[in-house]
């Protein structure tokens, strides 16, 4: 960085001290600058250059440009320097020029070399001589300029930039910086000559590592100006050998919008007994989230993983009981009962359901070739036909109605997977046809025809409830009016188990003798059970490690995730403009958002708060239309004027069951996205963290003095 002024002979200095100003990174006003400065071999550099190592003190700008109100001085926005001493040369037209002659021309000639060998020196002079800490500084912003360039794209900087694996020399991250040596960068370019490389792969991972702690340290500084988040996790993934908790955020941000974020992972792997209180203390003071803020919880986790993740919300509401647990809204309701569930059944419907969803994923070829299998199984029905591949040609093993549609298409579907699996065209790979005897061994065994009967039976129950409970507001208000019927239906399917597993099961035993599966007992078993198989038959076993444990496990879940304390919040719906009108013959009940007194700004005026609110929206004028979503109501002009009303819906905005906006809803996509695409060789919870936030905004010189501080020794070695 230069410590003086770029213009020729400024006076400025230590005599006359002076605020240095960068030139700007805008190319347009730059070269402006360069131009005004006079300094002909400047208008040709890089406005990345120019930003980097030129300044032009204050002396040059008018008075009116420079901001003395700010805490440190600064310009205003689109300055441009004006304000030279042209005193000292000679102005147009002067001068009286005659006609040069042949002495003159030589003269011109000589004094033209002389100048521009002036001008060199010149030059040469003006390069920026950087003090050691400087260069230092500037070689540490090289990198984490191509660091972020990699993480942001989702390239991983340690994968090879030839296809070759060869360590980091021939990575994508030396590649760039190779790059930039051959554009000019010279202090990367003596460091590479001094050390043969620009970069080792320890520091490389420190660098990651301040990256990491950079992007959640301006994440959770927007959290807290938030006040109230809720927290929300997804399933346990495998990197780098192994298991971690991936941590999302919801929260409403300064301008009233819902927001979600991916806040990084949480090391999975330890003590079970102790795991959720690392976990919580990991998060609080390692990341610096204020739990006492949270109030909603969500956790999307099945298999092996599920008690654990119970355990960790059960503890997060002993700590702090106002995260009120809750469904997420990144999974389907149904889907998310079915995957908490252990009977080997459920499972192996689930397994096979993600199997399916890959198998077809990966080519159109494979969709079509489902799509006739369906077409010659409703060859009657072609309005039925033509419903059913609409639903294929979306995620639908994640839908509300998975189920119901499997049985619907199992028929067509096993079709398709031998025909692929058979291959006598020779048009599938070995390893789709190997895919497919797989899902086909899958749907032939008995054991899933009776879970997936079983599942779609008991989800029925839960299916229109699950649907509105994520739809918009006057649906999700309806939901949580609708509950006492929901689980008084499945406590009637409980207290009659005996019939309704009679029916399920004779449904299953159609399916089969269809399909040609005979009905047994699951091989894991009769392996287990050796003793007891001559006894039980297998009404009997699907009854007693199907049907009851499917029944009671759904109607605990749906207690648990919709308790009184959430069904008040989303009875707070009510307060949407659009519901007030279309129930305006009821006042809202005020025990419900009474649930807030403790976070809203004034509890006493929340009475009278909430009846002007209800009286303002609870007639339509003609061609009136009104707010029918949180998101609308939140963007609300006049909701400024009701701060008890919006603290409500800001409180209501961070329940994780809502479903978010499209353009809000965002980190879960990426972070799938990720995880999807990026080779487990490559895949980095630090570099995850910067790729899922890649419009986080960074600042190098802060990167840079956070990496100094952190690692200090680094400096003194180099």
């Amino acid at each position: 960085m230069q410590n003086h002024c770029a213009v020729p002979n400024c006076p400025s200095g230590k005599s006359d001290p002076q605020p240095l100003f960068r030139f700007p990174n805008d190319a347009e006003r730059s070269k402006k600058w360069a131009e005004k400065c006079q300094r002909q071999d400047l208008i040709d550099r890089s406005p990345e250059h120019l930003y980097r190592y030129y300044r032009v003190c204050g002396k040059h700008f008018e008075t009116s440009l420079i901001d003395s109100d700010a805490q440190s001085t600064v310009l205003k926005d689109d300055s441009i320097p004006t304000a030279f001493d042209m005193s000292s040369q000679p102005q147009n037209g002067q001068a009286k020029r005659t006609k040069p002659t042949t002495k003159d021309n030589e003269m011109e000639s000589k004094g033209r070399k002389k100048m521009k060998k002036s001008q060199a020196a010149t030059a040469k002079e003006d390069i920026p001589t950087l003090s050691e800490e400087e260069e230092y500084k500037e070689y540490l912003k090289s990198l984490f300029e191509v660091l972020l360039l990699l993480g942001q794209q989702s390239i991983p900087p340690m994968g090879p930039a030839n296809n070759k694996d060869q360590g980091l020399g021939s990575s994508s991250f030396q590649a760039l910086l190779d790059n930039r040596i051959m554009c000019g960068d010279e202090v990367l370019k003596k460091r590479y000559n001094d050390n043969k490389e620009c970069c080792s792969t320890e520091q490389l991972n420190q660098l990651i590592e301040v990256c990491e702690k950079f992007v959640r340290s301006k994440l959770v500084e927007e959290i807290k100006q938030s006040s109230f988040f809720s927290l929300l996790t997804g399933d346990p993934v495998k990197i780098s050998g192994e298991w971690q908790l991936p941590v999302f955020v919801r929260y409403v941000d300064e301008s009233n919008f819902q927001r979600e974020r991916f806040v990084g992972f949480l090391n999975f792997e330890g003590d079970r007994d102790i795991l959720a209180e690392k976990l919580l203390s990991e998060m609080t003071d390692k990341w610096g989230l204020d739990m006492e803020k949270c109030r909603g919880q969500a956790h999307s986790c099945s298999g092996t993983h599920f008690n654990q993740i119970k355990i960790l919300a059960a503890k997060l509401m002993e700590m702090h009981p106002r995260a009120v647990l809750t469904l997420s809204s990144s999974q389907s309701l149904n889907m998310s009962l079915a995957s908490g569930m252990a009977p080997s059944g459920v499972q192996l419907v689930m397994f096979t359901f993600k199997k399916i969803e890959s198998f077809f994923g990966q080519s159109a070829l494979l969709q079509l070739e489902l799509e006739n299998a369906i077409s010659i199984f409703y060859p009657d029905n072609e309005e039925k036909a033509n419903e059913l591949k609409e639903i294929c040609r979306t995620g639908w093993t994640r839908r509300n109605d998975a189920f119901e549609v499997a049985v619907d298409i199992l028929e067509a579907l096993l079709l398709c997977i031998d025909s692929v699996h058979d291959n006598e065209d020779m048009k599938w790979s070995d390893q789709v046809s190997q895919n497919a005897l797989e899902i086909s061994k899958a749907l032939t065994d008995f054991e899933f025809v009776m879970a997936l009967v079983v599942l779609k039976n008991v989800m029925t129950l839960t299916q229109a409830f699950g649907k509105n409970i994520q739809g918009n507001a006057t649906e999700t208000h309806l939901a949580a009016a609708s509950l006492k019927a929901v689980l008084h239906s499945l406590k009637e399917v409980s207290d009659n188990i005996d019939v309704y597993h009679e029916f399920w099961n004779d449904e299953a035993l159609t399916i089969a003798a269809t399909m040609e599966i005979s009905a047994k007992l699951p091989r894991s078993f009769l392996r287990k059970h050796q003793a007891e198989c001559g006894s039980m038959r297998p009404e009997s076993y699907y009854k007693e490690y199907l049907s009851v444990p499917v029944v009671n496990h759904t109607i605990r879940e749906m207690n648990r995730l919709f308790c009184e304390d959430h069904l008040k919040l989303l009875r707070c719906l009510s307060l949407i403009p659009a519901v007030i009108e279309q129930h305006k013959s009821t006042e809202p009940e005020e025990v419900n958002v009474q649930a807030f007194n403790n976070d809203i700004p004034n509890a006493g005026t929340l009475s009278a708060e909430l009846h002007c609110w209800w009286v303002k929206w609870n007639k339509k004028g003609k061609g009136e239309t009104f707010p029918s979503s949180l998101h609308e109501t939140l963007q609300l002009a006049d909701v400024k004027f009701f701060p008890n009303m919006l603290a409500v819906f800001r409180l209501i905005g961070v329940l994780p069951a809502l479903a978010l906006e499209d353009n809000c809803n965002v980190a879960y996509k990426r972070f799938t996205m990720y995880m999807e695409n990026t080779p487990d060789r490559f895949k980095c919870k630090s570099l995850a963290l910067l790729n899922i936030n890649y419009d986080v905004r960074f600042d190098l010189d802060s990167l840079v003095d956070t990496y100094m501080k952190t690692y200090p020794e680094v400096q003194q070695e180099s």
